[in-house]
């Protein structure tokens, strides 16, 4: 099902040449995302759609191993997200507070989103960013919150710590699940997956070079078991070759198909060195919290 007020994108990015021109000179749209729409048609795709660029590479029997038609927004709809993550005197984002409990967390009654990810085995942990760094990678986040917000190396978080973006809603960074996870781990991140009342969407991020691994099943697991609506995010989709990319697409694919029953069946590959499948992520993020209505 796509969701209320999107449509097709996808399909329509070779046939809308003059909806793509009109965006790119509104002035509703931000300066970054201009230059976006300003690309080459089929790089301009790769970019916004990357799922589709997968598919490309699929046999026909195949493509239904993939959900493309679940949220497939169009150009119009991405480009009024970017507006909800294009920081601006009146749209900060800004760093609230940190948490050990859930009744120390700040009580912020608008939507929240959370991110989770395990925190690789020492052998691993060479080029992997900060979990929270990596969320503000994919969203294009100013820099100036690494300075105002807790430091943390990766592996190190200890806390909840809760960021506001604008008056649209607030980002969760978890600490890391697995190796090297806090002792009150469970207690922590459990209790605020329970009880928090305005959490939206849960957001695991999964290395896509290395699949979901036996600690990603950790969080799987807790999502499934509370009934929570969450989303698999497939990250460093630049480091793999196309082939090696659609094996695990499809591996994984396979396993949130049959082996789950609250994650949303859509992937969302992306990669913070080509900016690929952000302006995606960043729409549905806008449309689960309610700012896209």
């Amino acid at each position: 099902m796509v969701a209320p007020g999107l449509r097709l994108g996808a399909e329509r990015l070779f046939e809308m040449p003059a909806v793509l021109e009109r965006l790119s000179r509104s002035n509703s749209t931000s300066q970054a995302f201009a230059e976006v729409l300003r690309l080459p048609k089929q790089q301009l795709r790769k970019l916004l759609y990357p799922l589709h660029e997968v598919e490309r590479f699929l046999a026909p029997d195949r493509r239904q191993d993939l959900h493309l038609r679940i949220f497939d927004p169009s150009p119009e709809d991405i480009a009024r997200a970017d507006k909800v993550f294009t920081a601006t005197e009146g749209n900060r984002i800004d760093y609230v507070s940190s948490a050990v409990r859930i009744d120390h967390a700040p009580d912020l009654f608008r939507p929240e989103v959370v991110a989770l990810t395990a925190v690789p085995s020492v052998g691993l942990a060479g080029d992997f960013a900060v979990v929270f760094s990596s969320f503000v990678l994919y969203f294009h986040w100013p820099l100036r919150l690494k300075s105002e917000s807790p430091k943390n190396q990766y592996g190190h978080t200890k806390k909840m710590n809760f960021f506001k973006v604008g008056k649209h809603f607030t980002v969760v960074d978890m600490p890391g699940y697995g190796y090297r996870a806090p002792e009150d781990f469970v207690d922590m991140v459990e209790t605020y997956l329970k009880e928090r009342r305005n959490l939206k969407r849960t957001f695991l991020l999964v290395d896509s070079v290395v699949g979901i691994q036996k600690t990603d099943n950790i969080a799987i697991e807790m999502c499934e078991e509370f009934a929570l609506p969450y989303v698999i995010v497939l990250t460093k989709i630049d480091k793999s070759s196309k082939g090696h990319l659609l094996k695990q697409v499809l591996q994984i694919q396979k396993f949130v198909n049959t082996k789950t029953q609250g994650c949303f069946p859509q992937l969302f590959p992306v990669s913070a060195v080509t900016f690929s499948g952000i302006h995606l992520l960043r729409c549905f993020i806008a449309s689960v919290t309610g700012n896209l209505d």
